[in-house]
C-alpha cells in the first residue's frame, strides 16, 4: 500500500518551463511525497528550448510518468487519492480548457478530477497581455476552486537570481499543499 502523498504536475507549452522541473527537482528531495507528471506536446518544445531537456532528462524527476494522450491513467479517476495538482506552467489553451470542463488530454482531464473531487488546483498561467477570454477562464477556475498563481517574482526580498525568484513562487506553492520548504522563501515579516 502506498504512503506517499501524491502530486500531480502537468507542464504545457507557455513559456516558464523552469517551474515544472524545479517542482519535480524540489518533491524529489522530500520523503513522503509521490510525483505524477504530464506533459503537453508543446511543453516538450519548451524544455527543449528553455531548459536544453529531452523527455528522457525530465522524466528522470518524476516518480510516474503519464503520456499526454493516455486519459486511462490513474490521475484521470477521482478514485486515484491525490493531494491535488500543479499547472507550471500553464499555457491559455490549457486554462480555457480547465475553465470550461473539456478534458480532451490527461492534463485538463487531471485537472477536473482535482477540481470535481474538490482537491487543490494550482494554475500558473503564463501569457501577457491578457485579454478578456484569458481573465474569464482565471475567473472561472477560480469560482470552481482553483488558485490562479501567476508566476510574477516578488522583489522585497531581493532576490539576486532567476532561480531564487523561481524557487520564490515554487516555495509559496508548495506550502499550499503543506510541504515543507524552508529555504525556497522568505515570508514577509514586516518592516
Amino acid at each position: 500500500m502506498n504512503t506517499k502523498k501524491r502530486l500531480v504536475i502537468g507542464i504545457t507549452g507557455a513559456t516558464g518551463a523552469i517551474y515544472g522541473l524545479r517542482f519535480l527537482q524540489v518533491l524529489r528531495e522530500k520523503t513522503g511525497w509521490e510525483t505524477h507528471l504530464v506533459i503537453s506536446s508543446a511543453g516538450l518544445v519548451n524544455l527543449k528550448h528553455e531548459m536544453a531537456m529531452s523527455r528522457k532528462q525530465i522524466y528522470e524527476w518524476a516518480d510516474v510518468t503519464h503520456e499526454i494522450n493516455d486519459v486511462a491513467a490513474t490521475i484521470a479517476s477521482g478514485g486515484f487519492k491525490t493531494e491535488g495538482m500543479i499547472i507550471a506552467p500553464c499555457s491559455m489553451k490549457t486554462l480555457a480548457a480547465v475553465a470550461h470542463g473539456f478534458g480532451d488530454n490527461l492534463i485538463s482531464r487531471a485537472a477536473d478530477v482535482v477540481l470535481k473531487e474538490r482537491r487543490r488546483l494550482v494554475i500558473m498561467p503564463r501569457e501577457t497581455p491578457l485579454n478578456l477570454a484569458h481573465i474569464r477562464n482565471m475567473a472561472a477556475v477560480t469560482e470552481m476552486g482553483g488558485i490562479i498563481y501567476p508566476p510574477m517574482p516578488a522583489f522585497y526580498n531581493k532576490s539576486n537570481s532567476i532561480e531564487a525568484m523561481v524557487d520564490d513562487g515554487v516555495g509559496r506553492i508548495l506550502a499550499m499543499f503543506g510541504v515543507e520548504t524552508e529555504g525556497l522563501f522568505t515570508p514577509w515579516e514586516g518592516l
